[in-house]
C-alpha cells in the first residue's frame, strides 16, 4: 500500500481510483463497510482503492477546544486501512489555509481535477469544504456532471446504536470495552513505548510495563484483560502477542495521582524497557480500588492475573 502526503505529492496518476473520503478516527465498522465497498469497487474495476484523509484532525486546527481526543494514531489508521485492502491513503495536511477551500472547490479541483475518481463512497455524515457547507446533494449533483458516481453508504448499528467514533470514545470512558470492541470490530488498543517507573510491580511479584501513550485515549480506570504486541524488533521478536492484564489508573494504595497504563505480561519474565507496544483491552476484570495495604493489593494483583489468564484463553 501507498502513503502519500497529500495531493500535492502524486507523482503519478492514479488506475481508475474508486475514493472514499473521510478522517475515519477509529477505522470502526461503520468505516470498514465504506472501505469494504472501495476494496471491492476497485478489484470489480481493476482500478485502485484509495482513501483521502486529514491530518490533524480538521477540529484540532478550527476548534482546538473542542476537539475529540483521537481513538487511533495516523500509524494505526493507516495500518489498519491496509489489512482491509487498501491500495492507496492519501494523507492531506490540513491547515488552516486549506480549510478555507470552497465546497465546490474542493470537488472540482481537489477531488476530480487531481485524483480523477470513477466513484466516490463517503458515509451518511460526510461534509466538507469550508465552513463544512459542502453537503451531500451537491457531491452527488456535480459528480456525475465532472464524470464520476456518487453513492452515500447508510449508517452501521451495533447494539441498538450507530457506531461512531463519538459513541465508542464514551463507551471506553463507561469502562465498556466490550461493547466498544463490538463496534470497532476488534479490541481497543494503546501504543507507546515503554518506560521505567517505580518499579512497585516488580517488588509485588508482578513487574509491568509502564506505558508511555501515543494515543490520546485510555478507557476509564481499572483492570483490563487483552495482549500486549511487539512492535519493534528484539528479544521477543516484532509482532510477538503476548497475553497480558493492564492497569490503568492513579494507584490510589500508593497516594498517585497521574493517570497510568502499565500491563504486566502473564506467564513470562524479561524486559521490555525501551520497547515499543500496543496494549489490547479486550475485558474488563474490574475497577480501580484502594486497598487497605499492599499485601491486600498484592492478593488481588494475583486474584486479577489468575482470571485474566482463564478469560483470555476461554475467549
Amino acid at each position: 500500500m501507498r502513503t502519500i502526503a497529500g495531493i500535492d505529492a502524486l507523482d503519478r496518476a492514479l488506475r481508475r481510483p474508486i475514493v472514499t473520503i473521510g478522517n475515519f478516527d477509529g477505522v470502526h465498522l461503520g468505516h470498514r463497510a465504506i472501505l469494504k465497498t472501495v476494496v471491492e469497487r476497485a478489484q470489480d474495476l481493476r482500478g485502485e482503492a484509495v482513501v483521502y484523509t486529514f491530518e490533524p484532525h480538521p477540529r484540532k486546527v478550527l476548534h482546538p477546544e473542542t476537539a475529540p481526543r483521537l481513538l487511533t494514531t495516523l500509524d494505526q489508521k493507516i495500518e489498519l486501512m491496509e489489512q482491509a485492502g487498501v491500495d492507496a491513503v492519501i494523507v492531506e495536511p490540513f491547515t488552516l489555509e486549506f480549510a478555507r477551500t470552497e465546497a465546490e472547490d474542493f470537488i472540482r479541483r481537489r477531488l476530480h481535477a487531481a485524483l480523477r475518481p470513477v466513484e466516490v463512497y463517503v458515509g451518511y455524515d460526510f461534509h466538507f469544504g469550508r465552513d463544512r457547507v459542502g453537503s451531500m446533494r451537491l457531491l452527488t449533483e456535480l459528480g456525475p456532471r465532472l464524470g464520476f458516481s456518487v453513492t452515500i453508504i447508510p449508517e452501521v448499528t451495533v447494539d441498538g446504536s450507530d457506531v461512531n467514533s463519538t459513541r465508542i470514545r464514551q463507551l471506553l470512558a463507561d469502562g465498556e470495552p466490550e461493547r466498544a470492541a463490538r463496534m470497532l470490530g476488534r479490541p481497543f488498543t494503546v501504543r507507546g513505548r515503554v518506560v521505567r517507573g517505580d518499579e512497585r510491580g516488580r517488588t509485588l511479584g508482578f513487574p509491568t510495563a509502564n506505558l508511555d501513550p501515543e494515543n490520546e485515549v485510555l478507557p476509564a480506570p481499572g483492570v483490563y484483560a487483552g495482549h500486549l504486541r511487539l512492535l519493534d524488533d528484539g528479544d521477543p521478536p516484532r509482532g510477538s502477542l503476548l497475553p497480558a492484564v493492564t492497569n490503568v489508573g492513579r494507584r490510589p494504595t500508593f497516594g498517585g495521582d497521574a493517570i497510568r497504563a502499565e500491563a504486566h505480561v502473564i506467564d513470562w519474565q524479561g524486559d521490555l524497557y525501551g520497547r515499543r507496544i500496543e496494549v489490547s483491552f479486550a475485558l474488563r476484570l474490574r475497577g480501580e480500588r484502594k486497598f487497605e495495604d499492599v499485601e491486600a493489593l498484592r492478593r488481588q494483583i494475583g486474584a486479577d492475573v489468575g482470571d485474566a489468564r482463564r478469560r483470555l484463553e476461554a475467549s
